[in-house]
């Protein structure tokens, strides 16, 4: 298959700038990385070609050459070589991203600085726990310097020494010969893991790894207002860093259990108190609990069976803020007695009988929607109610036919 144009490759016309041709192999070269995309070969070709395209332009001479001649006048088969092909991709992306590495420090010296890892730990609190905050020990393991060796896995008296195979770079390349030049592939050095220096008289007591493992008691201030999967960072308390990195960070998940009578959403919390029929209807004061005190709320003659009432400011709250506080929201449900006895019946009754047909609205809405499906006229509802009520009747009469009878 003919080769494309260097130029189309890169996606620049002819006579672009050096900084131009810099500039979009960049971008083409972090698209079609084989990191970015692992086993896509066509990535992987077009990867090839870019860095292909941008070894002959990102030359002055070579590139005159190719701008004279074409493909022809580049081609080592043709005479136009170019004295020893590619000088290796470690060496363009050393040239165009510098300390960056060439993405996943593939170049990066392995021997230096790095990170300790990070750990992961839980802690379970009580609702009220969270809500205004708490003091807790967590309790982790994680590796700690030797205290006979300091941390360098040499026995005491003896040091560390330059690792003769990567002569204390941590790496070791092997180069290789391809199609498109030479290639020049570095990877950690096997003997010393990438430290650049190996042990020859371990240390007894971590056995040269220069870390034990350590039991550890940490001091957490759990901060208000923490809910479930919370997560709180301890900087620095993780995992040791080596060849004098940092160390890791500690993130600890929260974990709130439930509460008896309040749920929670976000800063807001929400309860659910039963009331009776005549508080519904009359009105009445109840008493609203809190998460710190009790308060008299009064609930409005008239109100309907799941309605909700907000009461600003009694929530939880907000993580880090001094003053914002979530709301209470409070849910009313209208409790209807299971067991009762003849007096009472015979009250609710009478009560149910001195009702007029306005003053159940919802009632009255939904028994017109019902004549309306079925095409009823009013003959034919009060036919239906007086049958209800002959039913009603005669149960009644049932009963009392069997208590005397008892």
């Amino acid at each position: 298959m003919a080769k494309r144009d260097y130029y189309e490759v890169l996606g620049l016309t002819k006579g672009a700038s050096a900084d131009e041709i810099k500039k979009a192999f960049r971008k083409k070269a972090m698209q079609y990385h084989p990191d970015r995309n692992p086993g896509d070969k066509e990535a992987e070709e077009k990867f090839k070609e870019v860095n292909e395209a941008y070894e002959i332009l990102s030359d002055p001479t070579k590139k005159d050459r190719y701008d004279r001649f074409g493909h022809a006048g580049v081609d080592p088969s043709q005479g136009g070589g170019f004295g020893g092909g590619f000088g290796g991709f470690d060496d363009i992306f050393g040239d165009i991203f510098g300390g960056f590495g060439g993405f996943g420090g593939r170049s990066q010296r392995r021997n230096g600085p790095r990170k300790g890892a990070d750990i992961q730990t839980r802690v379970t609190l009580t609702f009220e726990e969270a809500a205004f905050g708490t003091k807790k020990e967590i309790k982790i393991t994680r590796n700690d310097d030797c205290p006979d060796c300091s941390g360098t896995g040499a026995a005491p008296g003896t040091e560390r020494t330059t690792c003769p195979d990567c002569g204390g770079s941590g790496q070791v390349s092997r180069v290789s010969n391809t199609p498109f030049g030479q290639f020049t592939n570095v990877t950690t050095c096997p003997r010393c893991s990438g430290q650049g220096t190996i042990v020859n008289d371990p240390c007894k007591r971590c056995k040269g790894a220069g870390k034990i493992r350590k039991d550890l008691t940490l001091n957490v201030d759990i901060p208000a207002g923490v809910d479930n999967d919370s997560v709180i960072p301890l900087r620095g308390q993780g995992e040791p860093g080596t060849m004098g990195g940092p160390a890791g960070d500690v993130y600890i998940i929260v974990r709130v259990k439930p509460h008896k009578i309040f749920k929670r959403n976000g800063a807001d919390l929400v309860l659910e108190i039963p009331i009776t029929y005549p508080q519904a209807v009359l009105g009445a004061d109840i008493i609203v609990p809190t998460l710190t005190e009790r308060i008299s709320y009064k609930v409005p003659a008239g109100t309907q069976h799941g309605t909700v009432f907000r009461i600003k400011g009694k929530g939880i709250k907000y993580v880090n803020s001094n003053s914002r506080y979530g709301d209470l929201y409070v849910k009313v449900l209208i409790e209807i007695p299971k067991k009762l006895n003849e007096e009472q019946k015979s009250l609710l009754r009478q009560l149910d009988g001195a009702f007029n047909k306005g003053e159940h609205e919802q009632k009255k809405t939904f028994m017109e929607n019902v004549k309306e499906l079925f095409r009823m006229d009013s003959k034919d509802d009060e036919e239906l109610a007086e049958a209800a009520d002959r039913k009603e009747s005669e149960s009644r009469e049932t009963k009392k036919s069997k208590k005397k009878k008892k």
